[in-house]
């Protein structure tokens, strides 16, 4: 059966290629997420605010993060509806992070995931509450029994989620990369910063969607260091990939603009293209490498690897 096993194995078996695995995926963390919206509509939540959450949320994105969950936690027999709610919290964390990422105080996009980014669906104030909401209720969801039945793992999991998208985490990382395009600091910034940067701003929510996974499973301490790193690994290549994306790319295969990066503290920007193209197939190894110890179980995080370093879109 296939590490995320539990979904109907005619929809999602060994033999399924990685793009329909991360729809089906996909599939199940949208009616998830559907569901949350809906409940949040009979909580008195405003009609405006749900309309922009959604605006946010559904219609889009290839769903990787909660992909990472749902896969860590299946290699260890979880259930995939058991890890749903951990799958999505963590993607409303992300959603709330591009819709403030876009906005004209930071990078100034208008369209992200093929359709008006929110503050221009909507107007600056919406896109700033709607984050904030998206934000807030992924801890709810963690919170939440349906998450996991202990409340020793649910404390885990927000706690690993707070860092993860906080001051140490993807709000400093952010932080680092605004500093570096409208202050100029560094001035002439090297790798190591980039890496810093990158680990942060990207890295700390993949890597963490790894770790959730493994929380949820009860996985040995040797796994969680695999998965652990397979996940740091993963997000540097990631970005490095979204860069080299934003350097080639086209702005209609991407679904948003390109050459927003010029001048940016990026490993393209310090290194070159070339470099960062050998850099991103030497990670194809390394990432290969920390899963060995899971061995053919974790195939699925394996087809994750090759996607992402091959990635067009």
């Amino acid at each position: 059966m296939s590490p995320i096993g539990n979904l109907a194995s005619e929809r999602y078996g060994e033999s399924m290629v990685f793009s329909q695995r991360l729809e089906n995926a996909a599939e199940l963390v949208d009616g998830r997420l559907g569901r949350l919206f809906e409940s949040l509509a009979t909580e008195g939540t405003p009609p405006r605010l749900i309309e922009a959450m959604r605006h946010a949320a559904l219609g889009g994105g290839k769903r990787l993060r909660p992909f990472l969950v749902l896969e860590s936690a299946g290699l260890f027999g979880v259930p995939s509806g058991a890890a749903l709610t951990a799958a999505a919290a963590i993607e409303c964390v992300h959603c709330y992070s591009l819709v403030h990422d876009d906005l004209p105080a930071m990078d100034n996009d208008d369209v992200r995931r093929g359709k008006p980014t929110v503050h221009k669906a909507f107007d600056e104030w919406t896109a700033i509450l709607a984050g904030d909401a998206l934000l807030t209720v992924a801890f709810g969801l963690l919170a939440d029994p349906d998450a996991d039945h202990d409340p020793a793992i649910r404390a885990k999991l927000v706690c690993g989620l707070a860092a993860a998208s906080g001051a140490a985490g993807m709000v400093g990382g952010q932080c680092l990369d605004l500093e570096a395009d409208k202050l100029k600091r560094p001035p002439t910034p090297d790798l190591d910063h980039v890496r810093r940067l990158q680990a942060m701003k990207t890295g700390a929510l993949i890597k963490f969607a790894c770790e959730a996974g493994a929380l949820l499973g009860r996985a040995a301490p040797a796994d969680r260091t695999a998965l652990a790193g397979y996940g740091e690994k993963l997000g540097l290549a990631f970005q490095i990939a979204d860069d080299l994306l934003d350097a080639e790319g086209d702005a209609a295969s991407l679904g948003k603009a390109t050459r927003k990066d010029a001048g940016k503290a990026t490993f393209v920007a310090v290194a070159g293209l070339t470099s960062a193209k050998q850099r991103l197939r030497a990670l194809a190894d390394e990432i290969a490498a920390t899963l060995e110890a899971l061995g053919p179980k974790a195939e699925g995080l394996r087809q994750a690897a090759r996607f992402v370093v091959s990635r067009k879109s």
